[in-house]
């Protein structure tokens, strides 16, 4: 088999780097059960053809010899292994009916997608005679495996393979508390799931302590797990907690192949939950799941299957929805999100030519099951389809990949952490609270910053405090060790210093159930931490100065405060008498792709950012007069412009900003629209917060004016007395430090027309907390943690 990879190389790399899948797909979203099946390829034959169309029965022969392979069923899906590369084969199911036919590949497997449930599928040769597989069944989302499959799987410290319910293998490294042996358990237990190099066999806080001790060569180990994973690999082990790091399928040295967030990857999460609460070193037989970003958005998908060994979630930095990141407003976000699906598809290339450097250095050592592990990989979904030309959300894609979606079955407690200017998965994560409103143990904490931020000391505290009560089901306590190294680490994972770590709540309570009642009262439901970077830790320092406690989101008790945009850059409560209209020319080349330079590092304390202003005829500006007091915005917003444009479709960006007494501006966030994505989910949408459907395109009529309401993302921000708010809206870019937009080069020549005063005209929408007065003094510019300032510098018209 080593061999036989090695002399794969070139042609298979062109096959994983276009990533096609030779099949002929059954009807597309059929058969599974709950939310909707798709596909990342949107299926085709890529130039295969069948011996016969879909749904034709095929007469059996009177004793069909049994292939030399074997076939088998995954949820929606059949596969292969052991053809001769190059044959064709024909899918039959239980009524000898032709359900989906392909070539087997380099490897000799091939994997039929978008399949219903059923039992009696075969694989039939194209050959004379021609043989089948034995019959085996496609299964469904519950088809769940009897208990005894579970704890009939015996995991040791260490890397071990888990064999999931349709017999793909993952991997998955048990690591114990820092000290501990399996002797001492049993331990409290979490599970991180990832498609990153997770399951990296080797002692990540081994390797960071070196580091720290001047060993700049500690992290250079290829079987270390990423540093990305380090919340299960370094973090929850210094807390007294064991971790399972669990390797997504099509991954590293795991079985199967990589589809990003496909119904058999959630269910494989379901799967090792109950095999790890099944192992007698796990205390209670429950577990939790950890994570930050990948491992982060996992957590909802497995948590909606509902597997009932999972004890709690706590994701950090997730987003709600892949479309929302790939595509915000529904404009192609070619920046982040695709560099991050061309690494996906990188990561999915079989070891040892490709893939992950861990799972090289494992084959290389002679890990047998890894090499063998690789058998499906030139099978793995093309992810890059969500990158595609079409920037329509189609739910039978999307709904099943969605955290959103999932996240209104999960039924068990959720620690949630992210923050608002977060450069990779986005600031737009909040709309996971109210997905989550049907489960009564949910405590959300937001705060201002970047993707890392979620991490800081403010909510690890709390995060360590939910852990040990709702997973380990034991009082909170923090290892003298954890906090001794507390700043270090921080400045060695997320480039940054922070301040010391709170001290634990509840340590001398009476009992688990008195603390965790204590815990349920004092937590609101949604904490958002302000002003993070403005502590004694010194400017950028992951240190928030005060917070905002709120029973639900959006606020309760916020006032829809309404400004209208007016002549002259004008900004104002009272909408102005006369009507007008004020023109900018979208472009896009005008200004920097992104707001931070391609080496500039988006975690540091003050970022060196390229935050240019919108001038001349390129964008508009308005800004309201100095304000009379402090005025407290936390909640969603909505830019409601009626607009004309020259053009079909136009791309817009409305930021939101701060211009301060001193001449210096703070941004605060950005909302995104293609115009023609304008139609509204008529009954998600607020005054505050719009939702387009994303369905369909709409042209827009040249010259005829439109509403089109422009969601702005979650803004937790003090405008203080004697600054003014201002919005700048442009084409899409310049304002985000690693988030690039497909959108249409125009050349200058598009006119975007907006009208101004009277009862037609736009309108900026903020959500006010009245009362609530900033517990710290204005924050110096720069000094918040993702928020760039720069010389305010009035745009074309005036604002």
């Amino acid at each position: 088999m080593r061999g036989r990879r090695r002399g794969w190389t070139v042609a298979g790399a062109i096959l994983v780097a276009v990533a096609t899948v030779a099949v002929t797909p059954a009807v597309a979203g059929a058969g599974s059960a709950g939310l909707a099946s798709g596909s990342l390829t949107g299926g085709g034959s890529s130039g295969q053809s069948s011996t016969a169309p879909s749904g034709t029965v095929i007469s059996p022969d009177a004793t069909p010899p049994l292939a030399p392979f074997q076939g088998h069923g995954s949820i929606g899906e059949a596969y292969e292994l052991g053809a001769t590369p190059g044959t064709h084969l024909t899918l039959l199911n239980g009524a000898g009916a032709v359900a989906g036919s392909g070539t087997a590949d380099a490897y000799g497997s091939l994997i039929i997608r978008n399949l219903p449930t059923g039992s009696g599928y075969r694989f039939r040769t194209e050959t004379t005679p021609s043989r089948t597989t034995a019959s085996f069944a496609v299964l469904g989302t519950d088809s769940t495996p009897a208990a005894g499959f579970y704890a009939d799987q015996h995991l040791h410290a260490g890397l071990n393979y888990l064999t999931m319910r349709d017999g793909i293998q993952l991997s998955a490294t048990v690591r114990l508390p820092v000290g501990k042996t399996m002797a001492d358990g049993p331990f409290p237990t979490v599970i991180e799931y990832s498609g990153y190099d997770v399951a990296g066999p080797d002692d990540l806080v081994t390797a960071l302590l070196s580091s720290l001790g001047g060993n700049s060569k500690a992290l250079n180990d290829p079987l270390l797990p990423s540093t990305a994973t380090a919340v299960g690999s370094a973090i929850t082990p210094l807390l007294g907690f064991a971790t399972v790091s669990l390797q997504m399928r099509g991954t590293g040295c795991s079985g199967g192949a990589f589809d990003l967030f496909g119904l058999p990857s959630d269910y494989d999460g379901y799967d090792a939950v109950q095999i790890v609460g099944s192992q007698p070193w796990v205390a209670h037989h429950k577990v939790g799941m950890v994570g930050i970003s990948f491992s982060g958005l996992s957590q909802f998908m497995v948590a909606g299957t509902r597997p009932p060994d999972l004890a709690a979630i706590a994701p950090m930095s997730p987003t709600n929805d892949l479309y929302a990141t790939g595509y915000p407003g529904g404009i192609l976000n070619n920046g982040f999100a695709a560099s991050w699906i061309a690494e996906r598809v990188s990561d999915a290339r079989p070891a040892p030519e490709g893939g992950q450097p861990w799972a090289d250095a494992e084959i290389e050592q002679g890990d047998r099951q890894c090499l063998a592990n690789q058998d499906l990989r030139l099978q793995t979904q093309n992810v890059a389809t969500l990158m595609g030309s079409d920037s329509t959300r189609d739910p039978a894609l999307f709904d099943q990949r969605s955290d959103q979606q999932w996240a209104t079955k999960v039924d068990v407690p959720v620690f949630l952490v992210g923050a608002l200017q977060d450069e990779q998965t986005g600031p737009q994560w909040p709309a996971l609270i109210n997905a989550l409103s049907g489960d009564k143990d949910v405590f959300v904490t937001m705060i201002n910053g970047a993707h890392v931020d979620s991490l800081g000391p403010a909510s690890l505290t709390r995060w360590a405090e939910f852990l040990d009560l709702f997973v380990a089901q034991q009082l909170p306590h923090l290892p003298a060790i954890a906090d001794a190294l507390s700043g270090q680490l921080y400045q060695q994972i997320a480039n940054a210093p922070a301040e010391p770590l709170p001290p634990l709540r509840f340590t001398d309570a009476p009992s688990v159930a008195a603390a965790k009642a204590d815990f349920i009262s004092q937590d609101p439901r949604v904490r958002v931490l302000m002003d993070n970077g403005n502590g004694s830790a010194g400017p950028g320092a992951m240190q928030p100065t005060w917070e905002v406690d709120l029973p639900s989101w959006p606020a309760p008790k916020a006032v829809v405060t309404t400004l209208h945009l007016g002549a002259g850059g004008a900004l104002s409560a009272a909408a102005p008498s006369k009507v007008s209209t004020t023109s900018f020319r979208p472009d896009a080349s005008l200004r920097p792709v992104t707001s931070l330079p391609s080496n500039g590092n988006a975690w540091a304390p003050t970022p060196d950012y390229d935050w240019t202003p919108v001038t001349g005829s390129g964008g508009l500006g308005f800004v309201s007069a100095p304000l009379t007091k402090d005025v407290t915005v936390v909640g969603p917003a909505s830019l409601d412009l009626r607009l004309a444009s020259t053009a079909t479709d136009t791309d817009l960006q409305v930021t939101v900003s701060e211009v301060r007494p001193d001449g210096q501006e703070m941004y605060v966030t950005s909302g995104f629209l293609r115009a023609g994505f304008r139609a509204l989910d008529a009954s998600a949408s607020t005054a505050l917060a719009p939702v387009p459907t994303y369905r369909k395109n709409q042209p827009l009529t040249p010259g005829t004016m439109t509403t089109v309401r422009i969601p702005i993302d979650p803004i937790a921000y003090a405008f203080r007395t004697g600054s003014r708010i201002r919005i700048t809206i442009s084409a899409p870019g310049g304002d985000r430090p690693v988030w690039a937009f497909a959108t249409p080069p125009t050349g200058g020549k598009v006119v975007d027309t907006v009208a101004l005063g009277g009862t037609g005209g736009s309108t900026l929408v903020l959500p006010v907390l009245d009362g609530v007065v900033p517990g710290d003094a204005q924050p110096p510019c720069p000094s918040l943690r993702g928020e760039p300032c720069r010389a305010y510098v009035p745009a074309g018209n005036g604002g």
